[in-house]
């Protein structure tokens, strides 16, 4: 099924009991590194900016900076471990893109709808990842070989 020739929004699935996952705002790029204070001073360097926010999330063992650039951030991160996701990716594949986010209104509905495709998910249910947002990943198989992750943030 080819996607619609209009100008306009068009849901490819209207008649779904879920509804369409609205992806409504590009929410940030993981980026990981292997050491977080270094990459932090490289992109102030070449470009000039800055975390406006960095914490420890121990539940997904990483250590995350978040750069702001326009509506969206850069998420730098750095590996607690060797024997964490993104210390394991890191082994692997070296430094790099890790996953791109996408800011979802309602994670439940978008986690449902994609299940209901046969989707592969990592996370069947949301957890809680940086700043309280409710989190969920995509597995990198199902759509172009990127790891997706789905972000609602606490505020809406």
């Amino acid at each position: 099924m080819s996607a619609p020739k209009t100008a306009g929004f068009s849901p490819r699935f209207p008649a779904s009991n879920f509804g369409v996952v609205k992806l409504y705002n590009l929410d940030h790029v993981g980026i990981a590194v292997n050491d977080l204070d270094v990459a932090i001073a490289d992109y102030f360097d070449r470009y000039g900016v800055e975390p406006n926010h960095r914490q420890v999330v121990v539940d997904q063992g990483v250590e995350e900076a978040m750069i702001p650039i326009g509506g969206s951030f850069v998420q730098l991160l750095g590996a607690l471990s060797p024997h964490t996701p993104v210390g394991r990716f890191l082994e692997r594949k070296g430094e790099g893109l890790h996953h791109i986010a996408y800011a979802v209104l309602d994670i439940d509905e978008a986690l449902a709808h994609l299940a209901a495709r046969g989707a592969r998910l990592i996370d069947e249910f949301p957890r809680v990842g940086g700043s309280g947002a409710r989190i969920a990943f995509v597995h990198p198989s199902d759509l172009a070989g990127t790891l997706i992750e789905l972000v609602e943030h606490p505020d809406g």
